[in-house]
């Protein structure tokens, strides 16, 4: 199958009966195969629907205004936002980050072996240590520092360099952005965090999970909102440890499971299997 001729659509729309059937029909009129097909209704009395499908279908690439004009239509009628996307389309990233690497380096590393389907086109950072690891991949690095008196001028510098990614990844980036920078990625800003938040706060978090017998160590990966770390939740995960592990162990297991669950929401975001529905998500895995 060529990779040029399958899409992916996405739709949510309120629910009632016919969808399915309407959209199905509008496909199969215009000679899509569906390949895969996922969906879900948060209450069938009146709530909304989500659905997505994976297709292909023949000179995709030409006949994509008239496919997207006919669900234009359609959307009027039924209240409905869709995204039609090329499969064979891949995302720029901007990546975001401090003085660690470890959640970068799990993305270059999938993003080099066709793991995940995006380019890492720019990553920014606070501190200049991890430019070698963005320059052995080839990618521009820009060292913005950030301080309490020039964090609105650093902000300003670093949309101008991240221009028109598709998706922005805070990947252990340690500082807060602004609601105006939010504003400017809905639903396209993603951030990963340990599961201590809130109960254990400041600068030496294991340290504290240590002191109080934590057995869980786990992260939340999700779209950031202009409320902190409070924006809709795409992944978690946790992995368990003992009363034999030490501080380091907890955090050498922090930055596995960090890896793992923003690389994972990454991949879903970018395969088009996240749909936002208010405060939470929808994840068709």
């Amino acid at each position: 199958m060529s990779q040029s001729n399958a899409g992916r659509l996405v739709v949510r729309c309120p629910d009632r009966p016919g969808i399915v059937a309407v959209l199905s029909r509008l496909m199969a009129d215009a000679g899509a195969n569906i390949t895969d097909s996922q969906q879900h209704s948060s209450d069938p009395s009146g709530g909304t629907f989500t659905l997505r499908l994976e297709f292909v279908l023949d000179g995709l690439a030409d006949r994509r205004a008239a496919l997207e004009e006919q669900l234009t239509a359609l959307a009027g009628e039924w209240g409905m936002t869709y995204r039609l996307v090329l499969a064979d389309h891949r995302p720029r990233l901007a990546v975001f980050v401090s003085r660690t690497d470890h959640v970068l380096q799990e993305l270059l590393y999938r993003v080099s072996a066709g793991d995940l389907r995006a380019e890492i086109a720019v990553v920014v950072s606070n501190h200049p240590d991890l430019e070698p690891v963005a320059a052995a991949h080839g990618i521009p690095f820009h060292h913005v520092p950030v301080t309490p008196g020039t964090k609105a001028e650093a902000e300003a510098r670093a949309l101008e360099l991240v221009g028109d990614c598709d998706l922005v990844v805070l990947a252990r980036y340690m500082q807060i952005v602004s609601p105006e920078f939010c504003a400017r990625f809905p639903e396209r800003l993603i951030n990963i965090h340990h599961s201590f938040l809130p109960a254990f706060v400041g600068a030496n978090p294991y340290q504290a999970a240590a002191d109080r017998g934590v057995k869980l160590i786990g992260a939340t990966a999700h779209y950031v909102t202009a409320e902190l770390d409070a924006g809709p939740i795409i992944e978690q995960e946790v992995a368990r440890i003992d009363h034999r592990a030490t501080v380091e162990d907890m955090r050498r297991v922090g930055r596995y499971v960090e890896r793992q669950v923003l690389a994972q929401a990454v991949t879903w975001h970018v395969e088009d299997r996240v749909i936002v529905d208010g405060a939470k998500t929808i994840v068709f895995a």
